[in-house]
């Protein structure tokens, strides 16, 4: 998709606050190109390895890129976020990180998968021999500043947004975050080429990415909590041959996903001969969490779909 963007963002920061200086100011409508790196800030390369993720410096993850100001904005307020294109670098990686994870105990060793990606015909990526995963840019995070003064870790998401990691919120979708301060403040980052609902492993296929963003305002909207809109299908990309699905069946949701996500794995690694850690990233990038039923007390069910598109 071709866009005229008269504006571009490169600045970097690594904490949520109502206190940095504006990167650019913008009227409301205002098309902007936000140059993102990788969610390792640099810090990981095509070369890395898993032994390079003791070492990474996780004050600079994620990096955020902005704020920018929309003029008008002020509390009350909500702003419209359209993501007009998004153009992945041409690599990225997919990481376990140690005490990260729905699995971090099961998995207490760092794993490291660098993948190779065409970000202009964005055909499926080379997971192994035999696998391949569909693409589907997004960005994991898209917010406004708190209004609350302080510094915040960009890792959890709020209610101006931030790392929400929608994966269906991409190319054609439209998401409106609440405004707490003037200005709005807007930053994003945490750039994947693809990921699973529930990114179960706590990475996705993380990318440095070129975002197309248009941005406007919905005056007094008195928006609580972030929503977005989607105009297409969300899973065709993905639907073509149908899906494997395990389940967990319990009273915790969160020990139910668990374990759905390990039926998974075990049931890759014996029939597609993945080691276990490996069957882990796979589901991260691509397989779908998904809470079945949660009416028949006292045992909810959570499911996760893996697609068999991925399958040569």
């Amino acid at each position: 998709m071709s866009v005229e963007r008269p504006w571009r963002v490169t600045r970097c920061h690594y904490l949520w606050s109502r206190e940095h200086e504006p990167a650019l100011s913008v009227k409301p409508g205002a098309t902007i190109e936000f140059e993102l790196p990788d969610p390792s800030d640099g810090q990981l390369t095509p070369t890395s390895t898993a032994g390079d993720i003791p070492g990474l410096d996780w004050e600079r993850i994620p990096p955020l890129v902005g704020p920018v100001v929309v003029e008008g904005a002020e509390p009350g307020d909500a702003l419209q976020v359209t993501v007009r294109d998004l153009v992945p670098s041409r690599w990225g990686w997919t990481a376990n990180l140690p005490d990260f994870g729905l699995l971090c105990e099961d998995f207490p060793e760092a794993e490291l998968k660098v993948w190779r990606l065409d970000p202009v015909t964005l055909v499926p990526a080379e997971f192994a021999p035999g696998i391949h995963v569909p693409l589907k840019p997004f960005l994991g995070t898209m917010g406004c500043s708190p209004a609350k003064e302080g510094r915040y870790d960009a890792l959890p998401p709020r209610s101006v947004g931030g790392n929400l990691d929608l994966r269906d919120c991409s190319v054609g979708s439209v998401l409106w975050l609440p405004v707490e301060v003037a200005g709005a403040l807007f930053s994003c980052g945490d750039a994947h080429a693809a990921q699973g609902d529930g990114e179960v492993c706590g990475t996705a296929i993380e990318t440095g990415m070129t975002a197309g963003l248009q941005l406007d305002l919905v005056k007094a909207a008195r928006l609580r909590l972030p929503r977005f809109e989607v105009s297409t299908p969300v899973t065709r990309h993905l639907d073509g041959r149908g899906y494997d699905v395990t389940m967990g069946i319990g009273s915790d949701l969160m020990e139910a996903a668990r374990t759905a996500v390990r039926e998974m794995i075990d049931r890759l690694a014996a029939t597609r001969g993945l080691s276990r850690v490996a069957a882990y990233l796979l589901c991260s990038v691509c397989a779908d969490l998904r809470i079945s039923e949660i009416v028949d007390r006292p045992s909810w069910v959570v499911s996760l779909y893996l697609p068999k598109v991925i399958f040569d």
